[in-house]
């Protein structure tokens, strides 16, 4: 029973590491990177401050997969956001969830 409880949780831990790695893929193929780092400010903030930011809303993966879709300003300063119309809304809520993970 110990073994089976043990490759249980070794799977979940590997799928879940997956899933991570395939989001931080679409961020690059995304092209967030021209713009945003993970633990630097570029032109945009950082994902760790965006994350710091939105911690502990409960709205903030919507909030954030409008905003990836819509662009917008004013919210880390006047520089705008562009639009990314071309990324799915599925695709812009994996890339919010990403986001929002790396605290």
């Amino acid at each position: 029973m110990r073994r089976v409880l043990s490759v249980c949780v070794t799977t979940s831990f590997l799928f879940a590491a997956g899933s991570a790695v395939a989001d931080a893929e679409l961020f690059k193929k995304s092209n967030c990177m021209a713009c945003h780092a993970v633990d630097q400010k570029r032109f945009g903030p950082s994902l760790k401050d965006v994350a710091a930011k939105y911690n502990g809303d409960a709205t903030a993966v919507d909030k954030l997969a409008k905003k990836i879709k819509a662009g917008g300003a004013g919210v880390w300063g006047q520089a705008p956001m562009p639009p990314q119309p071309q990324v799915s809304e599925a695709d812009a809520t994996k890339l919010a969830e990403y986001v929002l993970a790396t605290k």
